[in-house]
């Protein structure tokens, strides 16, 4: 597997990625609180067939931790510019959690750019706020704690290690997924100077600039057109929501199922599981 990682200049900031295979481009976003190598399951089977590009998003892992633009309309098109700059025209695109709504604004901004759409574990964004009743607060209580400002930053960097250990028990079912190595990553990640800013930044843009663009969406009756192919864990954040008729609220063509024994984190508690599902999505 011919395997290139390299950061290149897009949008204003440094966005660091790796490639690997050929064949048509396939971009794996992840989510918070993770970077890039949460897909390292995935690249080599997955690069058999495709292009898989796998980009560290604005303010995680080693791309730049730009002091604004965390914004979804951003964000996406950080990913349009390094998807240019790599030469490339279109892609199919899997997103995870932060990255699944990056990816959403993206397909819907352009949508002649995105071929395909995986979400993995949410429901979009718009929906989960018009559903914050006691049970999904419950699950999504750190959302209104990282919209505030410097508060989260005070609190979660005087241990970063255990605040996001907390994240990685409680939302994993197969907890072997998530071993040492993993975990000691991600938070040397997020250890970084103005990681953990950027991180909560990137919730912080829900409101007012994501909130906006999806309401706007809304009112202009703003569809994703591309298949979308909606995965979650059964025994994860989602359990309590009608996901796929929720999607179907917002995309003409989705298809998807719940993941059995599975938590939040797919490509590292069900990687055999979610290669199969995308590979199919992919040839379908």
């Amino acid at each position: 597997m011919n395997r290139v990682e390299e950061t290149v200049s897009v949008n204003g900031i440094r966005i660091h990625h790796t490639r690997s295979g050929d064949g048509p481009a396939l971009v794996l976003l992840h989510g918070w609180p993770q970077t890039s190598y949460c897909w390292r399951h995935l690249i080599e089977p997955l690069s058999r067939t495709h292009t898989v590009i796998t980009p560290d998003l604005r303010g995680y892992g080693r791309s730049d931790k730009a002091r604004e633009g965390y914004d979804k309309r951003t964000m996406a098109a950080d990913m349009s510019a390094l998807l240019g700059a790599l030469g490339l025209d279109t892609a199919a695109v899997v997103g995870h959690d932060r990255g699944a709504r990056v990816a959403h604004r993206w397909a819907l901004d352009r949508p002649a750019e995105v071929t395909r759409l995986a979400v993995l574990d949410i429901a979009p964004t718009r929906a989960v706020w018009q559903r914050m009743d006691t049970l999904v607060a419950r699950g999504y209580w750190h959302w209104l704690f990282h919209l505030q400002p410097d508060l989260p930053e005070l609190l979660a960097g005087k241990d970063i290690a255990a605040y996001l250990g907390f994240f990685f028990e409680r939302w994993t079912f197969q907890r072997a997924g998530l071993p040492p190595e993993a975990i000691a990553e991600y938070v040397r990640a997020f250890s970084a100077p103005g990681a953990l800013r950027a991180g909560f930044d990137d919730y912080r843009a829900s409101f007012p600039a994501d909130a906006e663009l999806d309401d706007a969406d809304a009112a202009a009756g703003r569809r994703l057109t591309v298949p979308v192919l909606a995965l979650w864990g059964a025994e994860g954040l989602l359990g309590s929501l009608p996901t796929l008729d929720i999607w179907r609220e917002y995309a003409d063509d989705v298809r998807g199922r719940a993941l059995p024994d599975c938590g939040h984190f797919l490509a590292e508690e069900q990687p055999e599981v979610l290669t199969r599902e995308l590979l199919d999505f992919l040839e379908s």
